[in-house]
């Protein structure tokens, strides 16, 4: 049996256990279950930055040349950001013809404080680290890169045989990260069943129920977006049939879809990619990466519907100009938003600022976005793995 088709029982075992345990079981769960899941995300957690700057500096030192790097920089930058934009129309879309929230009142004292969202100038400032080890100890991803790219590059303008010492430390540092993964992942299944059984106890369908239609809009504009989207991509572009690409990132779609955080799935897309879908290792450790920071397409869709929600549930109508600024807004936060659970909040606050809508609205998405969190994470990651194909074809092509 697959690890996932693993993960994929413990997944729907966690729901009905935790659906009949209810919330009267939610203390034992919370004492004696959910510290093993957590257990399972610090493992996971334990391998962000090693495997990031590690194969990052591979990536950078496998490509040989600036050149190159800035050719497959630009490709990957433009195709994260084009499919972003899509995601939020796609939102837009699929929100527009269900219309979440028609109904609804929200409560006058149901409103949250949100942390403002950084503009894109603080973004940039915050890329360039000041210490990179102190970037490292607070895994801020984004500065990582910068550092590790930096010295991908020193590495190869050195050149020589004290290049090819400082190669051969790092392909094997990488190899070892790959190697840690790979046990941690054989323990997936328990730790998605001990992540799931807390959040599915605790919220139940009497909390779900009422705004299904949200869950519904994201959900159903997530498999829209991988189906016309990525499915496009892998097939014209990726060389892969949507079913070999759908099936080669499976575990990585599972444990997203249970863990919420892009950045904690990076080992096994990279992984994914390089061993099911033939991605060459240079493009993984540099395109993967970079995606799990900037490429952040589920959450994008997320914000579209949540914005018409919102605006639906305070019978606000939103302009053509609104919904343009949206996109826009949402495209370019995406670059500053972390890979980690909740971070979606963080720009639906920047993006419900930027058109006027009113802040309460996070309330009621508040109470929801652990599910969310859920669907487009996994899309997240899943356009990662996409583009990581469309890169490796046309450098492929480019070489040939």
């Amino acid at each position: 049996m697959s690890l996932s088709v693993q993960i994929f029982i413990a997944l729907v075992a966690s729901v009905i256990v935790g659906l009949i345990a209810g919330p009267g079981a939610l203390g034992f769960v919370n004492w004696w279950i959910a510290p093993i899941g957590t257990i399972f995300i610090n493992l996971i957690k334990m391998m962000i930055v090693p495997v990031v700057f590690t194969s990052l500096v591979v990536g950078m030192t496998s490509l040989g040349d600036t050149k190159k790097l800035g050719r497959i920089g630009v490709k990957t930058v433009v195709l994260y950001l084009f499919t972003t934009a899509v995601a939020i129309i796609i939102g837009f879309a699929v929100a527009g013809i269900v219309h979440p929230g028609m109904g609804l009142q929200l409560s006058s004292d149901a409103a949250v404080t949100a942390k403002q969202a950084p503009s894109i100038m603080e973004v940039f400032v915050s890329m360039i680290p000041t210490n990179p080890v102190d970037s490292m100890a607070k895994a801020q991803i984004l500065p990582i890169i910068i550092f590790a790219l930096f010295t991908g590059v020193g590495i190869t303008q050195v050149g020589g045989e004290k290049a090819q010492i400082l190669i051969k430390f790092f392909d094997a540092a990488a190899e070892t990260c790959y190697k840690i993964i790979g046990i941690v992942m054989n323990f997936a299944p328990i730790g998605v069943f001990c992540l799931l059984l807390p959040v599915v106890c605790k919220n139940g369908p009497s909390v779900l129920l009422p705004l299904i239609s949200v869950i519904a809009c994201v959900a159903v504009g997530c498999v829209i977006h991988a189906v016309a989207v990525y499915s496009t991509l892998a097939r014209v572009w990726g060389g892969h049939s949507p079913l070999d690409f759908f099936k080669g990132v499976s575990e990585a779609m599972m444990l997203a879809f249970t863990t919420c955080s892009s950045a904690g799935t990076l080992p096994v897309t990279m992984k994914n990619c390089q061993e099911n879908l033939g991605v060459s290792r240079e493009i993984t450790s540099f395109v993967l990466p970079l995606g799990a920071t900037i490429n952040m397409d589920g959450t994008a869709l997320y914000q579209g519907v949540c914005a018409l929600f919102i605006a639906n549930v305070f019978g606000i109508d939103l302009t053509m100009g609104q919904m343009g600024m949206i996109v826009l807004t949402g495209t370019l936060a995406s670059i500053g938003t972390a890979g980690v659970p909740g971070a979606g909040l963080i720009m639906l606050a920047l993006v419900l600022q930027t058109v006027g809508l009113p802040m309460e609205g996070l309330a009621l998405i508040a109470g929801i976005d652990r599910v969310l969190d859920m669907f487009r994470t996994c899309l997240n990651i899943t356009g990662d793995a996409a583009v990581s194909t469309v890169i490796d074809q046309t450098e492929k092509k480019y070489a040939a």
